[in-house]
């Protein structure tokens, strides 16, 4: 008899949870991941499933997503912020309970609208404030004429202050008073924190130390052993908390609440600390997890007559 040829027979694979993970991975197509170390980032992320709010986008883990969400118009005040200098703190007490109230004393020195920018120009809106004095001899001509055109006289200190729109654009030149901030509502200051050079990890981090005793000599304040050996990688781990240089660090405080508004001394005294000595520069702006005050206070300069009349007293 001839041979007879082999027939080929599909037989139907069982349900995925009865397979092997080596056909599964084959048969799944993967995204790519490219591992640097410990970190690996994911290019082509997929959004949880289980983490999604029904009706809400969800979020995507890539720069860009990243940088979109930044310029949302939401998450920026309604209006420009502020420059002062910390003269120190102080004390107040209330009168309806008598507490004691610790706060710091702020003042603004000459804070003028320098310029600003539009969504259309520069893709954003933004309002560049100055403050103090300077002597013009200690600026460089493209600042002095970027003075001189904009009609206003040179500034120590010059900030820029993203709004929400273009209805938070002040004119230039527009000078912004101590009034600006109202009594009653909440801020948030940035300055630089107080610098302690270089310290070590008992008082930069809290540790606790080495023992005191027992054999232990000359590393009674060091922090130790610094990573694991070769089943961690012997190195290491990026952001290990050792010594190093302490403070001297930008630090923002969140909704510090306005005790005073003395307009015609420029003072502005807010409940509790602020980061930072003694004549440094803070920035002060509305607070952004605390509710605006409806509507907005205006600049002492565009308060109309009639309210301006009522508002002195007899």
């Amino acid at each position: 008899m001839p041979p007879t040829a082999c027939r080929l027979v599909a037989i139907p694979l069982p349900p995925p949870f009865l397979l092997p993970r080596s056909v599964i991975r084959k048969s799944i197509n993967t995204a790519q991941k490219r591992c640097m170390g410990i970190r690996s980032i994911d290019r082509n992320p997929t959004p949880n499933p289980y983490n999604v709010v029904p009706g809400i986008e969800p979020l995507h883990a890539t720069p860009a997503a990243a940088f979109q969400r930044k310029l949302i118009a939401d998450a920026l005040p309604l209006r420009t912020g502020a420059l002062a200098i910390k003269k120190g703190m102080t004390a107040v007490y209330d009168v309806e309970s008598g507490t004691r109230i610790a706060c710091t004393v702020l003042q603004l020195d000459r804070n003028q609208v320098v310029s600003h920018k539009t969504r259309k120009r520069h893709g954003y809106y933004a309002v560049c404030v100055g403050s103090g004095t300077i002597n013009p001899k200690n600026l460089t001509k493209p600042l002095l004429g970027h003075y001189s055109v904009q009609g206003v006289s040179p500034k120590r200190y010059q900030k820029e202050f993203r709004v929400r729109g273009a209805e938070g654009l002040l004119p230039v030149g527009e000078e912004i008073r101590a009034d600006w901030f109202a009594v009653g509502q909440y801020v948030d200051t940035r300055s630089n924190c107080k610098g302690k050079g270089f310290a070590g990890p008992m008082k930069r981090w809290g540790f606790g130390g080495q023992p005191r005793s027992h054999g232990h000599s000359l590393s009674h304040r060091s922090h130790g052993s610094v990573g694991p050996s070769q089943g961690g990688g012997s190195r290491v781990y990026p952001g290990k908390k050792m010594a190093g240089n302490m403070g001297g660090q930008r630090n923002t405080v969140q909704s510090l609440k306005v005790l005073q508004s003395d307009a015609e001394n420029g003072i502005v005294v807010v409940h509790g600390a602020v980061s930072g000595p003694k004549g440094c520069l803070v920035v002060i702006q509305d607070a952004l997890k605390k509710p605006w005050i409806e509507p907005p206070p205006l600049p002492s300069s565009r308060v109309p007559e009639t309210k301006a009349a009522e508002k002195i007293p007899a």
